[in-house]
């Protein structure tokens, strides 16, 4: 037998070192795919447990083709909302169903259901949808308290954005108190501002935490080209849960009132007056029974302004958003000090509210 040459050797160390460590690799093997830091972990048990709720909101009106005569469905645009609870409730925001004649859900199974319009609130831009024969697994999600939020909290954001179903996107409160217009030149206030990427589409959808409760509505997006340019705005859930209520039990937001019918904000604007003329107290409720007069008809014929309403428990008021907001700050029963000038004269009234009819 011949002897082994140091090139041998050599050959079969390396053979034996190579193969110790593979051996060494595959005691040690990671399954990198299956890694996920603390964060991930908590943003897709969130997703996984709250995608299901959220719904593809689809507005159509129909149209008589010119031609034909027949009728046609139209898409008006569409959006998201959520299931508010297992009876089969959505909601999303007033923009997003404006003028519909045929609303169609679609849950994540991709099932669609007609729906109809429970009750809108478009000063808060906000509506509830009720879905023809719901599934009996729908899903809801938990409600939190806006109020907790701080600015830098994580949050998460699902919806649809250009129709593409159940999106993801997470980012952080960026500031709190916002305001943001909504319909009829109202303002809704105390609005959440995010970095989470919000686009058309996600308007409606919900806006979470890292408990993956429910802290406000997607209904905004601030950007001159259209797409998300990482300021996106969210109706705070604390307002959510006072004005759905509402809605699903009476159709509208029930606010208190006085009894008063004003001037526009255009015709204030036009004559630039201070303040918000009162066309007409109506006899027998809190304004009229308090003394507030409204305009009248001089013997020439012209119009003499009566109240002028320039103040509400001492905030000034110069809008009719100015006029709701302060009013909306109290409930049914409660009584508020009114200033006003009439003339020349400075005058101030007590008046109790009451409940819109």
């Amino acid at each position: 037998m011949s002897g082994i040459s140091n090139t041998q050797i050599y050959r079969l160390w390396c053979c034996l070192l190579f193969a110790l460590l593979a051996a060494c690799a595959r005691a040690n093997d990671v399954d990198y795919l299956s890694f996920a830091t603390e964060d991930e972990t908590n943003t897709t048990e969130i997703f996984r447990k709250a995608s299901p709720a959220v719904v593809y909101v689809t507005n159509s009106a129909l149209r008589r083709n010119f031609f034909s005569l027949d009728i046609m469905e139209i898409p008006r645009g569409s959006g998201t909302g959520f299931v508010w609870d297992k009876n089969g409730l959505i909601v999303t925001n007033y923009h997003v169903i404006s003028g519909a004649q045929k609303l169609t859900v679609t849950l994540q199974d991709r099932s669609q259901h007609k729906a109809e319009v429970v009750g809108v609130a478009p000063e808060k831009d906000l509506a509830v949808l009720r879905m023809e024969n719901p599934p009996d697994d729908l899903v809801s999600l938990p409600l939190g308290d806006s109020s907790e939020l701080t600015v830098g909290r994580k949050v998460l954001a699902i919806g649809n954005p250009f129709g593409l179903d159940t999106t993801l996107t997470t980012g952080i409160v960026s500031a709190l108190g916002r305001e943001i217009q909504a319909s009829g030149n109202r303002k809704i206030r105390g609005v959440i501002q995010t970095d989470a990427a919000i686009n058309p589409g996600n308007s409606g959808g919900p806006l979470l935490n890292s408990l993956g409760q429910l802290v406000g509505v997607n209904a905004a997006i601030y950007s001159p080209s259209g797409a998300s340019a990482g300021i996106g705005f969210a109706i705070p859930v604390n307002t959510v849960k006072d004005v759905v209520p509402q809605l699903i039990s009476y159709g509208r937001v029930l606010r208190p009132m006085i009894g008063v019918e004003l001037a526009s904000d255009r015709w204030v604007q036009r004559y630039r007056i201070d303040g918000l003329p009162v066309v007409q107290a109506y006899p027998g409720l809190p304004a009229a029974e308090a003394g507030i007069s409204g305009a009248y008809r001089s013997a020439r014929g012209e119009v003499v302004l009566g109240d002028i309403i320039t103040h509400i428990n001492g905030k000034p008021i110069r809008t009719q958003d100015d006029y709701f907001s302060a009013l909306e700050a109290h409930d049914p029963g409660d009584s508020v000090d009114i200033t006003t000038r009439r003339g020349d004269k400075t005058l101030s009234y007590t008046v109790e509210l009451i409940e819109s009819q």
